[in-house]
């Protein structure tokens, strides 16, 4: 039922109220397979999962939402926009906008207790990202079973054009400017993403070993928020410039907008 409630807000274009009461408080299991249920939904529809996101990686944001940890979801083929892409109007719910490090795996990441080291040499190069996070529950009234349920709040994401090898880059150094046009809408650095996308990483590669599905070569991981999420409206265009990476870009369509 609560599966069927996310599904069909995105297929209806209206929100939901919120779902967490259908689990307990601390139930993430039974919310991971609400968020399973949907995926495989669409995988029965022709998409394919391309890598996984990770949600929550903010302390402050993990303090908001009372949790410890982070959480994480599917990439699929289809919320893909290339670089520069326009997001169609009506497209997504409530869309916002955050710039992450996007890593992608040259081997398979599956032994049990990962650490730094084993991400390093099974990720072939990084990127610049955009996440554009959307939410099925209305006015993003969210607990981490809400967002967990609902695929981590996925939507959409952007992926820079030129890769960089971490032979000699420094992610937790990086820093990062989100622009909406000219204007500075949100800033950090690689030390505010769990102290490192790297840590983050590491966290996805343990927990999806322990359920034996683990990430494996030519995944992409999106690594977690560099600063504060935007809210996007129609008409806005984004740039995230990221200090070692390189810039990456999109554009939303203005409503009536021919797409």
């Amino acid at each position: 039922m609560t599966a069927e409630l996310l599904a069909d807000a995105e297929r209806t274009g209206r929100p939901v109220p919120p779902v967490r009461d259908s689990f307990t408080a601390d139930d993430l299991a039974s919310a991971y397979a609400v968020q399973r249920i949907n995926v495989e939904r669409r995988l029965a529809e022709g998409r394919r999962i391309v890598g996984r996101k990770i949600g929550l990686t903010s302390p402050s944001v993990q303090t908001q939402l009372g949790v410890d940890q982070p959480d994480f979801g599917a990439l699929l083929s289809d919320m893909a926009v290339p670089d520069g892409g326009t997001v169609a109007a009506g497209r997504l719910l409530q869309p916002k906008v955050e710039a992450e490090v996007a890593l992608v795996l040259g081997a398979d990441l599956d032994v049990l207790e990962p650490n730094v080291v084993d991400v390093l040499r099974a990720t072939d190069f990084a990127l610049p990202a955009l996440e554009i996070v959307d939410s099925r529950i209305a006015d993003w009234d969210i607990t981490i079973t809400d967002t967990v349920a609902d695929n981590a709040s996925s939507g959409l994401f952007v992926l820079g054009g030129a890769p960089v090898p971490l032979t000699s880059l420094d992610l937790r150094a990086v820093r990062m400017t989100l622009l909406r046009g000219k204007e500075q809408v949100s800033q950090g650095s690689g030390a505010d993403c769990l102290d490192g996308p790297l840590n983050a990483a590491v966290w996805l590669a343990t927990v999806l070993a322990e359920r034996g599905d683990p990430l494996r070569a030519g995944d992409i991981i999106l690594t977690g928020a560099l600063g504060p999420m935007v809210p996007a409206n129609p008409g806005n265009r984004f740039e995230a410039r990221i200090s070692g990476l390189g810039s990456v870009r999109v554009r939303f369509a203005s409503e009536g907008a021919a797409q």
